[in-house]
């Protein structure tokens, strides 16, 4: 199904791509809470409320990342999205396509792997989540960074603009 072209992302579509990526840097820079939960029960020994109520914080914000991750893609498809830029060569409108693929699927994956592993015990799942996806996570965040900017500076088009002003 081929989506609607639109001049630039709506007012709701920019909001939730801001309060979602502020969510990802959260529970990126500040796992600590879940890491010190994870560490007491592999141990066998019993975490203080404190110490479940800072990974629940963790918990609580990667279940909100998943469900304005679902509200996002939902606009998505009801609402459309601009045109890619054709300013670049094709190589880097297809590395940029990869990449945002990447993107969803990591904003998806992350919050989902974390949940089978607090919530169902699904220790692999806990690995996965925190070991391989946040490393694979970090990159395409550079990449992604670093394409609005090359987007902004070198190419001087409007991808970055769309979705910070409009």
């Amino acid at each position: 199904m081929q989506q609607p072209s639109v001049p630039g992302y709506s007012l709701s579509q920019r909001f939730l791509h801001w309060a979602i990526a502020l969510l990802i840097f959260f529970n990126l820079l500040f796992p600590d809470g879940m890491n010190i939960w994870h560490r007491l029960i592999r141990r066998g020994q019993v975490p203080t409320p404190e110490q479940i109520s800072s990974a629940n914080i963790h918990a609580y914000v990667g279940i909100a990342i998943l469900l304005l991750a679902a509200a996002r893609l939902g606009l998505r498809f009801f609402k459309g999205v601009p045109a890619e830029a054709t300013e670049e060569p094709a190589i880097f409108r297809l590395a940029a396509r990869l990449a945002h693929a990447g993107l969803y699927i990591l904003i998806f994956a992350m919050p989902l792997t974390g949940i089978a592993a607090y919530y169902f015990g699904i220790d692999p799942a806990g690995s996965f989540h925190a070991d391989v996806l946040k490393i694979i996570f970090w990159a395409l965040i550079a990449a992604h960074v670093a394409g609005a900017l090359v987007q902004h500076f070198y190419w001087k088009n409007n991808v970055l603009r769309r979705m910070t002003l409009g």
